[in-house]
């Protein structure tokens, strides 16, 4: 089983504006929809378009926590979430328009009793399975809650994949990841030196320095100039993004991940792997939410 675990998800309610948004007067909205958002559930998301079967895992609360519980479930996807005693999941807006613009709602509480909660669940999961840790942690709860999750897996060979960023992703490359999915924005970010998309030469030199520190394979995503994976035996695969019209950013890394995921499960390759991820997350920025399955495969066979 594969197992997504997203700390915080969301319900993002999409506004597509027929102007320009102009700050301090009426926008017109002209029409809206509403996705189940957060890295992990994205990703979930994605694998199940991809015909592949996951759990869904994290902390939700509230009405809006029960609609996305619901929601997922109506899509298909399993759900084991953690049901916090206060407050609400988070509803995120999007105005898309002539620029994209977001504003993200903060956390709800969590406590102690409910990370003990998560770590039974955790618990559960076996050697043959693979968890994708994903998204930041909320910032009411410890920045190293994803370290504490990996080293309670440490004594089997469950596959954990990592899409974080800054601390919390340092802390977990000593238990030897088998896949992290780091930006050009966050190498950035955690070497505090600037990368742009096509510094291909120094962006494998930091990834190969994450592997120093204990990432087994490294997948950097890197927008419109599509990605480059440094694998654990030292091959390096490069691709550019395919040629298309970009609608939208949300979700374009998860995809990748989700695409990575099922390419590996198919072909056990992780050539075959970095190629359907690219086109995972090509696909999705290419559509106005998250891809469907059928999108996702057209645009692999096009680029093999």
């Amino acid at each position: 089983m594969i197992y997504t675990l997203t700390f915080s998800p969301s319900i993002d309610y999409v506004l597509y504006l027929d102007n320009e948004f102009e700050s301090g007067r009426i926008n017109r909205v002209r029409h809206d929809e509403i996705y189940y958002g957060g890295k992990g559930v994205n990703v979930s998301q994605v694998l199940y378009e991809l015909g592949i079967d996951n759990t869904a895992l994290g902390f939700v609360a509230g009405f809006t926590g029960k609609e996305i519980d619901d929601g997922l479930r109506r899509k298909g996807i399993n759900t084991d979430f953690v049901y916090l005693r206060s407050g609400r999941s988070r509803i995120n807006i999007k105005l898309k328009s002539d620029v994209e613009s977001e504003i993200n709602a903060a956390s709800p509480r969590i406590d102690a009793s409910d990370i003990n909660a998560l770590f039974e669940k955790i618990d559960k999961i076996g050697p043959k399975d693979i968890l994708v840790l994903a998204g930041n942690v909320p910032e009411n709860i410890d920045r190293n809650l994803p370290a504490m999750i990996i080293e309670r897996l440490s004594d089997n060979a469950t596959r954990v994949i990592v899409d974080t960023q800054g601390e919390s992703l340092f802390n977990i490359l000593p238990y030897r990841p088998f896949l992290i999915k780091p930006n050009h924005v966050e190498l950035s970010e955690l070497f505090n030196e600037e990368f742009s998309p096509s510094d291909i030469s120094r962006i494998e030199e930091a990834a190969r320095r994450l592997q120093v520190n204990g990432a087994r394979n490294v997948l950097v995503s890197l927008a419109s100039e599509g990605a480059i994976l440094i694998t654990e035996d030292g091959k390096v695969y490069r691709r550019q993004a395919p040629g298309g019209y970009v609608k939208n950013s949300v979700g374009a890394g998860d995809s990748m991940v989700a695409g990575f995921i099922a390419g590996f499960l198919e072909a056990h390759d992780l050539e075959d792997a970095f190629i359907m991820g690219i086109a995972a997350g090509s696909a999705t920025a290419f559509s106005d939410g998250l891809a469907s399955g059928s999108e996702i495969r057209d645009l692999y066979r096009l680029m093999r």
